[in-house]
């Protein structure tokens, strides 16, 4: 199976000079939902921006072998348009027809639980529900591989877990399953993960099952890696 993602020797500095990733090697060897974790400034927001295409490296090469979506913290960042159907159009493909992109908007909607919230405006739902949606603006574009950059940070606990389930769901389903690289400064996510890596410096380190990384982190507590 080809690796979703494969990242060799990425460098990228800042237009101050300050260096932001200094040959950094990832590999995501399968799908799956798999954490980074690292204090501020260890370069994990910009390692998705580099993998998104949002900004573009110095050196060094990325290859994913499919489409790539970036889900934002704040799903305000990304929600543009006023109903749920409308902004996720958005998303979708070019070259389909009126009835198969209705289609498509309605199966997206229906996989991340906002089944019937087509004419829904934006402005009417939850945090928790603009992060779903957010995603499944993801799938509704066909991307394969999902980059969410701390993606409950602005939640109440019961929408951040709700919305850690459905992307190892996601990531996990018989069919297609999603390759998701999520950003976390939340130990207790590392416990629902396929691998996790510590990010320091603008590299990443090895991957390792997620319970046994928050140990090292905080063997005591459990608690904030950026402490």
């Amino acid at each position: 199976m080809t690796p979703p993602l494969c990242i060799e020797r990425l460098s990228y500095t800042w237009p101050n000079g300050r260096p932001a990733l200094s040959h950094c090697n990832l590999q995501i060897p399968a799908p799956g939902l798999w954490m980074l974790v690292g204090s501020n400034g260890s370069g994990k927001s910009t390692l998705l921006r580099l993998i998104a295409g949002l900004l573009t490296p110095r050196s060094g090469h990325i290859q994913a072998s499919g489409k790539v979506a970036l889900v934002f913290q704040n799903p305000d960042h990304q929600l543009l348009l006023p109903s749920c159907a409308s902004d996720l159009q958005l998303d979708l493909p070019a070259g389909l027809s009126e009835a198969e992109r209705r289609d498509r908007v309605g199966l997206a909607l229906a996989q991340v639980g906002l089944a019937g919230f087509e004419t829904r405006p934006i402005h009417t739902l939850s945090g928790g529900q603009k992060q779903r949606l957010a995603i499944a603006g993801a799938l509704a574009s066909g991307a394969s591989l999902v980059l969410l950059d701390e993606p409950t940070a602005l939640l109440d606990p019961d929408s951040q877990q709700a919305v850690l389930e459905l992307v190892w769901g996601l990531s996990h389903r018989a069919e297609a399953p999603l390759a998701a690289l999520w950003i976390t400064h939340r130990l207790e996510e590392l416990q629902r993960c396929d691998g996790a890596a510590l990010m320091e410096k603008g590299a990443v380190g090895s991957w390792q099952p997620g319970p046994r990384l928050a140990g090292q982190l905080d063997p005591l507590r459990g608690g904030n890696p950026n402490r």
